[in-house]
């Protein structure tokens, strides 16, 4: 009759193996949760872009031979951790389907979680389709389409990353004195992900 003990003692060390795999398992599981805890804390949010001020010629000023759009354009970085590399931005306002103006904001650098501004002034594209903005601007039913495009790369530990693209729109309702109008007159008009890539967004040209 042959023993026992030898199939128990297999049994000890078969459990003895399983224990060891499965704390393996454990030790990997929680270095690789960590491991994602730091990547997420050190993956650099999108800066956010938003209107703050925009003045449109009213029908006099277009017919006295102004047609250029006024706008203020908050940029803030709120990483604490990355400073950000902007390509040139490429501003374009629409009045419904049609554009209306366009700006291009020169590349420049920003530093750990700042907040720059941005004031310049977009050319009208056709002064004939300005004054139809005029009339919606005086009849105060105007609504101007704002919309962004333009990459970042991000500088984290002296490291820069890859290019971002990024293109944004918001819409700004114009009151009859050319300014915001509404209850957002005191608020910035902050500019979101756009639903679908604007022409626009396909005329800017890149550095790389």
């Amino acid at each position: 009759m042959s023993s026992p003990c030898p199939n128990f003692t297999d049994e000890i060390f078969t459990s003895e193996a399983r224990s060891f795999y499965v704390w393996l398992l454990q030790i990997f599981s929680l270095l690789a949760i960590v491991a994602f805890c730091i990547w997420l804390s050190l993956r650099p949010n999108q800066p956010s872009f938003a209107v703050v001020d925009l003045s449109v010629p009213t029908l006099n000023n277009i017919q006295n031979g102004s047609s250029s759009l006024t706008y203020e354009l908050e940029i803030q970085n709120s990483n604490k951790d990355s400073g950000v590399y902007y390509d040139d931005i490429l501003m374009t306002f629409f009045f419904g389907q049609d554009p209306v103006a366009d700006d291009v904001i020169s590349s420049f650098y920003q530093g750990k979680d700042k907040t720059h501004h941005v004031r310049q002034d977009a050319k009208a594209k056709n002064t004939q389709i300005w004054k139809g903005v005029a009339r919606a601007v005086a009849n105060a039913t105007a609504q101007l389409k704002v919309s962004l495009a333009t990459q970042v790369r991000y500088k984290t530990w002296g490291k820069k990353s890859k290019h971002h693209g990024m293109n944004l729109e918001g819409v700004v309702p114009v009151g009859s004195d050319g300014k915001i109008s509404g209850k957002k007159k005191k608020k910035k008009i902050k500019l979101h992900h756009a639903s679908g890539k604007r022409k626009a967004f396909k005329k800017h040209h890149f550095k790389v």
